[in-house]
């Protein structure tokens, strides 16, 4: 079935094809397709629903949940129960999001290993419970064929994939374009506080946080200059991402 999904569809199609096949041959309510770049760079390639384009939206504001932990390790991460213990307690402010999106279980399978991972495949099920073991090596196998895809993409040709790994360039290059505003309103939150590219980006995740947006809209805010982090550094009483100090002071 899987070299059937992939063989009916053009070659920058093949992750988004295995994805939904994914969610016709296991117990999940939806998965997508995301690939980093670096730690400030991550994009959505596909999503088979709202609720999985928002699970990934959400952990890229975070900057955290099981998609980073996958990548930082290069290994699955299986949380069977965001409600309660060690689950929600491991990414508590992640958990209560998904669990309010309807997500109780995600699993996220990381695209390559190791210091090779490029990407996610990201399951999530609106029920509890852990993937049995038939399941997680159907998902398993689903991964691997979404790796060999995206590792073989140059120029639309599979075949035509250079050893010095034209695919994932092509990749690469996608995951940066998806994420121009992002990167602008780095740099501009760079020249308004004099800070460095993983501290803007930090500022612009407090802000979505604190104001309940996403990290892309926040981008959208400073590039359009209805908000500045310059501008809000100068109000007594707050700190640039918008939240005042006293808050603040009691959240550290």
């Amino acid at each position: 079935m899987l070299a059937l999904a992939a063989a009916a569809v053009d070659v920058w199609q093949v992750p988004a094809a295995l994805c939904r096949t994914c969610v016709e041959l296991l117990p999940i309510g939806g998965a997508s397709v995301s690939i980093t770049a670096s730690s400030s760079v991550r994009t959505l390639w596909y999503a088979s629903d709202d609720t999985s384009a928002r699970l990934a939206e959400t952990q890229y504001t975070l900057g955290d949940g099981p998609c980073q932990s996958a990548l930082d390790l290069g290994a699955p991460v299986l949380a069977g129960d965001l409600t309660q213990g060690p689950d929600a307690r491991k990414w508590p402010v992640f958990a209560v999001q998904a669990v309010g999106l309807g997500v109780l279980a995600t699993f996220s399978l990381p695209l390559g290993s190791g210091a090779l991972a490029i990407g996610t495949l990201d399951l999530y099920r609106t029920t509890t419970g852990a993937l049995s073991p038939r399941e997680l090596g159907i998902a398993m196998m689903i991964k691997d064929a979404v790796t060999f895809a995206v590792l073989n993409l140059s120029n639309g040709h599979p075949e035509s994939a250079d050893a010095d790994g034209g695919g994932v360039a092509s990749w690469v290059e996608a995951a940066e374009a998806d994420r121009t505003e992002v990167h602008q309103a780095v740099g501009m939150v760079m020249i308004q506080l004099g800070t460095d590219p993983e501290k803007a980006l930090d500022y612009l995740r407090a802000r979505a946080f604190a104001q309940g947006q996403t990290v892309s809209e926040v981008a959208q805010d400073v590039i359009d200059r209805s908000f500045s982090f310059q501008r809000q550094a100068s109000i007594d009483g707050e700190d640039p991402d918008g939240r005042s100090r006293g808050t603040f002071e009691e959240e550290r």
